[in-house]
């Protein structure tokens, strides 16, 4: 974070921020401000947009609080916007598109959690400054009244985000105890907007790090998403760490920060993944999408979890970690199906961590164009991420190593782009189909045809592309050595 990010902002500022931000989006604060009070019901913007305004970011998204009733609001939306959605009438919200808008409105509400519920009890409140004491942070709970724009801040929120500090509109214990993912909160508004966290809600979220353990796992994986590709993951995930919170939920994280041997021959595992999410974010201008990248992060995160289980000391005092790369992605799938991350993603992060060591096998460029083909064959899809993560996977201060490292990778990617350019390479596959491995063989569909296929790949992977007749010649060969 540079310096200036890290600067405390003056009252004034912060005023001038949330004017010019209040203006930029009139159209609709001010349309709907009057539209619900002409319907004789209270409207203020609220939370996030009220923060951001003050920090001079621009939402499209923008979220209220009001005193109707989700049924009242729903008729009042359905003349204003262009589509209307229920999905969080559970919870009091109502929510519409209109134009480049996304709007939801949310009755004020109150909610805490029974010690032992997963799910939060909502109950509707009757005023705004109540609605705003049940949030979790001073710094989201302030609001601007609509259609008049008064600034409602009961809890000091402005000072608090002038001097960008994270603290809790009461004491932190009720407000972890009345919602647990609060805790997880205060790292992810760390890791988004760089901001310090009071002692005093440090205190509360050690003291209370158990509590996290009656929120389901979607909403902790929700949380920490979203701490992941914020712009200062270190901050967050740091703090999780510091508190125990991470223990309870990323277990694999802090298990990194092994003891050190007495000879300090090996780099402290948990300080180097953080370097490398870092570093990793730093190159992710090179993946097509760019970023933030939720793939490439969680693998820069989880490529050295197999450590712990791998160490072993040697008799000279050194300290190796043999096959951490596959203990590691075995690690990885069984915590990302805990905490209920897609099919896709487990499979793309985990085999970036079963694969992250590959490179180093390569030595001064001693692979064969064959080596050089099964690479990009085993990386499939994820030959860019793994790029990065390799590159990324460098923390060595030794300046002279670190540049052949990095020359060595060039080498290997202008390989595999001039091979790629020869032989198509995104796309390898045997020079002959199912069809016509079955005419030649004289074999009908089976496990034999699969079999043949496998083998035609390898030798195309040894080889290169070959002639239908070369390709007719090896399988024939293959057939007969199995007869």
């Amino acid at each position: 974070m540079s310096d200036a990010e890290n600067q405390p902002l003056s009252i004034v500022e912060v005023q001038r921020a949330v004017t010019r931000e209040l203006d930029r989006i009139a159209p609709v604060i001010d349309d709907l401000g009057r539209l619900f009070a002409a319907a004789g019901h209270e409207l203020a913007l609220v939370g996030g947009p009220v923060r951001d305004a003050m920090l001079g970011r621009h939402h499209v998204d923008l979220d209220f609080t009001t005193s109707a009733r989700p049924e009242q609001t729903e008729r009042l939306l359905g003349g204003w916007g262009d589509a209307l959605w229920d999905m969080g009438r559970d919870f009091g919200t109502i929510g519409c598109r209109k134009g480049e808008w996304t709007v939801e409105v949310t009755t004020y509400r109150s909610e805490s959690y029974d010690p032992d519920s997963r799910k939060p009890d909502v109950a509707y409140g009757d005023s705004l400054d109540g609605d705003l004491g049940r949030r979790d942070f001073t710094v989201n709970a302030m609001a601007v009244r609509l259609p008049g724009r008064e600034v409602e801040d009961p809890h000091g929120g402005v000072v608090d985000l002038a001097h960008r500090v994270l603290r809790t509109p009461g004491r932190p214990e009720d407000s972890f105890s009345d919602d647990p993912l609060r805790m997880l909160r205060a790292a992810r508004f760390a890791a988004q907007l760089g901001f310090e966290v009071a002692p005093e809600v440090v205190a509360a979220m050690t003291a209370m790090a158990d509590r996290i353990d009656i929120i389901s796992a979607e909403r902790v994986r929700d949380e920490l998403v979203k701490l992941v590709l914020a712009p200062h993951p270190r901050r967050g995930l740091s703090l999780l760490v510091e508190t125990g919170l991470a223990q309870r939920v990323l277990p694999e994280l802090p298990a990194l920060a092994l003891e050190r041997d007495e000879h300090h021959r090996h780099k402290d595992v948990y300080e180097h993944t953080l370097t490398v999410l870092e570093q990793s974010i730093d190159l992710e201008s090179r993946l097509p999408g760019g970023g933030p990248d939720l793939v490439s992060r969680l693998a820069a995160l989880m490529h050295d979890v197999g450590k712990p289980r791998t160490r072993r000391f040697l008799d000279d005092g050194s300290v190796t970690f043999h096959h951490h790369d596959v203990v590691g992605a075995k690690l990885t799938r069984k915590r990302m199906r805990a905490l209920r991350f897609s099919n896709d993603e487990v499979e793309a992060v985990a085999r970036l961590v079963e694969l992250h060591l590959r490179f180093h096998g390569y030595g001064s460029g001693e692979w064969t164009d064959s080596a050089v083909r099964r690479y990009v064959r085993d990386a499939g899809e994820q030959l860019e991420r793994l790029h990065v993560l390799t590159r990324a996977d460098c923390t060595t201060r030794n300046q002279r190593k670190a540049d052949r490292l990095r020359r060595t990778y060039d080498d290997l990617e202008a390989r595999i782009a001039r091979l790629r350019e020869q032989e198509e390479l995104d796309a390898i596959r045997p020079d002959l189909d199912g069809n016509q491995i079955m005419e030649i063989l004289g074999i009908g569909p089976g496990r034999e045809v699969g079999a043949a296929y496998r083998h035609l790949l390898e030798v195309r992977l040894d080889r290169g592309p070959m002639t239908e007749d070369e390709a007719r010649t090896a399988l024939l060969e293959w057939w007969a050595s199995r007869s």
